[in-house]
């Protein structure tokens, strides 16, 4: 009987999931679409009539300062910073570095009197953490995503956090849609899928319903989403702060990283590749790039606005949706920052190091953008969360400069303090320091407002940038966006919210919502809902921050090797790769030794390899060669892993070379097409087509450099790995005729 029971059970369950413990939490249970109140309250059951806007002190047309009594504001950011412990609600996943930041000279000190920005014989330690944005501690480094960029600067008046993204904009105009912009991205509620993306009905249904967000959408659906490495990568503050000089004149500022390697990103099958093959690409990369000594740096640049202008825009310059294109404000270049120092332990520094939009010193202040109130509540308060009260007193956060005050106990107090803990006291001891002596002064600016929850009638404007940065994009650019669109958009099943998104597009371009909207089944505009006059800046393109001199420096270049090379000529070549700051890196059949031509197989020392075919892939690296050898190109040419990994590098538009025998090979064995390749063997003239580099004889005397021509395998082969990749391929169809 007992058997026939539990049988019944097992049924029942099987068919409905109901168990005890199912039971036991529907008391704890809400089930909103069965709308248990009329809607929004606080926590404390009082309805909420506004959540958009945080409370300011306003004239109406221009956002005013933040209030800290908005206790309704306060309560959504406060739940929200505190809903994970111990793992960062944002920005979980991360990589980091120590360095050094320093300025040129003393020209900033035209708009601030800031020690750090104006004394060119400092050397500022800095700390920078790297992160993505959507995932999880566990996720992986190459997934479409925001990238943060957060640094620390350890200054001689106090630690001044720069905490920003690789993309200068953001989703939204007010702190207060934070909780709701995060917890749309984030894996979805009932099934904690997906991991890593935004590719699902959350996401895009909020910011389809959020139109402020499609400038942001658009730089996260280009090449900016999926950087090639986190040295590659700008960096911004993204919102508006204020510099004060010296003659108490203030000025509005964007703070801008431009990496000296430029601006360069995978391909979209590449990073999905990588994101199974290596999930920690990027930080594997930087702790490489810092070991061989291809240390990272940025220069590091200002806009500046004069306080008179603050107006004089077509958009609000305190709306952290908008960028200040160049051509109206140029950026100019103050210093530079270097990372040098890997850490030691990544717990204590790179997942303990806390950041807080609010620490500034000195000549530096904040401007009244709603985004940047809201942060500079939010960090501080998140850290309460992560690491307590005593979060600044951790090492890889306290100052380097001397810290004094009357703050006491707290969990995890780490340090014991003589004296009186409180002012005035009759020591005379911790008292205020005048501003004159280095004490912080708030700027004195003058508020008349009312106080109400709005935005002013320049922030309502939200398509005439995203029409800008889809403008000023390549053809390839434009390309891959539309393409990350349409992934995106396809793995979205309601139809309410793909076909709400391909509608949106409209108000950017009819042609790029015609395109989406065909890839993805949305509704297909018929007319132009909104004209799209062409306007476009010349440094929105990756493109546009090319080094001035090429460089090949810490490119990852693999040497595609079986038994049967030619040893001299791949001594010489990895010695001219290594001469321009490049690694080599040997694939071969086996990990170990290789043997070369003239060697027997297992009777002599070989040549290390230091992976096997199926040990690493392509992805893995920036360029591939393919050396002489008859044997070693008869046995690339019988595996069919190794062609793989040619025409998979090929569908990439890596830099390809190849010598000699090398040649036959990708012409008879990979079959690439539409390639001219190198036709006579015994030649040392050099053949470059779409990004492949061939020659039939390899002059071992080739010195290094980097530059197109007849003669010069290396420097031909080295000024094609400079550009990063050949669109050209990608932009004649012969990346869609390659299976890989």
């Amino acid at each position: 009987m007992s058997s026939t029971i539990g049988a019944v059970k097992q049924a029942f369950t099987s068919a409905t999931g109901y168990t005890a413990k199912v039971a036991d939490l529907q008391d704890v249970t809400v089930d909103h679409a069965q709308r248990p109140t009329k809607s929004l309250t606080t926590d404390h059951g009082v309805y909420i009539s506004e959540t958009d806007n945080w409370l300011q002190a306003s004239n109406g047309a221009r956002p005013g300062p933040a209030l800290l009594e908005d206790q309704i504001a306060r309560e959504k950011i406060m739940r929200f910073d505190h809903e994970r412990i111990p793992e960062r609600v944002v920005h979980a996943r991360g990589a980091g570095a120590h360095g050094y930041f320093k300025v040129y000279d003393d020209k900033a000190s035209k708009y601030t009197f800031a020690p750090v920005l104006t004394d060119p014989s400092r050397i500022t330690p800095t700390f920078v953490r790297f992160s993505t944005v959507q995932g999880s501690r566990g996720s992986a480094d190459t997934v479409r995503d925001v990238r943060g960029f957060a640094a620390k600067f350890y200054t001689e008046e106090g630690n001044w956090d720069l905490v920003g993204n690789n993309i200068p904009v953001f989703f939204i105009q007010d702190a207060i849609k934070f909780p709701d912009v995060i917890h749309a991205v984030k894996p979805e509620p009932h099934n904690e899928v997906p991991q890593g993306q935004s590719a699902h009905n959350n996401f895009w249904d909020f910011v389809g319903l959020q139109p402020e967000s499609a400038h942001m959408v658009m730089w996260a659906m280009s090449d900016r989403g999926i950087p090639r490495s986190y040295r590659t990568m700008q960096g911004f503050g993204v919102n508006t702060f204020t510099l004060v000089n010296a003659k108490n004149e203030r000025f509005f500022v964007k703070f801008h990283w431009i990496p000296e390697l430029g601006v360069h990103s995978l391909m979209w099958d590449e990073a999905l590749k990588i994101g199974g093959q290596d999930p920690d690409f990027h930080r594997k990369d930087l702790e490489e790039a810092i070991e061989t000594g291809a240390y990272p740096k940025w220069f590091f640049g200002v806009q500046v606005i004069p306080e008179a202008q603050e107006n004089d825009f077509d958009f609000d310059i305190l709306d952290a949706t908008k960028i200040w294109p160049e051509e109206l404000v140029p950026v100019e270049i103050i210093g530079e920052m270097v990372l040098n120092k890997t850490v030691d332990e990544y717990f204590p520094e790179t997942e303990q190091v806390a950041f807080c939009t609010a620490h500034i010193v000195p000549g530096i202040g904040f401007s009244d953008d709603p985004l940047l109130q809201g942060r500079n509540f939010s960090y501080f308060d998140t850290q309460l969360s992560r690491l307590g009260i005593n979060w600044q007193q951790l090492p890889i956060n306290r100052p380097v400069c001397p810290v004094l005050n009357h703050h006491r106990d707290g969990a995890m107090q780490h340090k014991i303090t003589k004296g009186p803990n409180y002012w005035p006291n009759r020591h005379s001891v911790g008292g205020p320091v005048p501003p004159a002596e280095g004490g912080f002064a708030e700027y004195p600016q003058k508020v008349q407002a009312i106080k109400q929850r709005l935005r002013g009638p320049k922030f309502q404007e939200h398509f005439n940038q995203a029409q800008l940065f889809y403008n000023s994009l390549t053809k390839y650019e434009q390309a891959h966006l539309i393409s990350a669109l349409s992934f995106e958009l396809s793995h979205c099943d309601d139809p309410v919210v793909y076909e709400s998104y391909t509608k949106l597009l409209n108000n950017i371009d009819f042609n790029l919502a015609k395109q989406v909207a065909i890839n993805v089944g949305g509704v297909v505009p018929n007319r132009i809902l909104r004209e799209n006059p062409g306007r476009s800046s010349s440094r929105l393109s990756q493109l546009a921050f090319a080094p001035k001199e090429p460089t090949i420096k810490s490119r990852r270049v693999a040497i595609l090797l079986a038994d049967g090379f030619n040893l001299p000529e791949v001594e010489a070549l990895r010695a001219a790769l290594k001469a321009g700051s490049a690694t080599s890196w040997v694939i071969g059949p086996r990990r170990g030794p290789v043997y070369p031509a003239g060697e027997e197989i297992g009777s002599g020392a070989g040549y290390s390899s230091d992976h096997h075919y199926e040990g690493q892939r392509s992805t893995m690296f920036d360029a591939l060669i393919i050396p002489s050898g008859a044997k070693h190109a008869q046995a690339l040419a019988d595996s069919g892993r190794t062609i793989h990994w040619v025409r998979e590098a090929f569908g990439h538009c890596k830099p390809i070379g190849a010598i000699g025998e090398g040649v036959a090979f990708l012409r008879e064995a990979v079959q690439l097409p539409s390639v001219q390749l190198a036709s006579d063997l015994k030649s040392d003239i050099v053949t470059s087509s779409y990004g492949v580099v061939t020659v039939g004889k390899y002059d071992a005397a080739d010195s290094f450099a980097i530059k197109q021509g007849e003669k010069s395998f290396v420097a031909n082969f080295a000024y094609e790995l400079s550009q990063h990749r050949c669109w050209e391929r990608e932009l004649d169809g012969l990346v869609s005729k390659v299976a890989f």
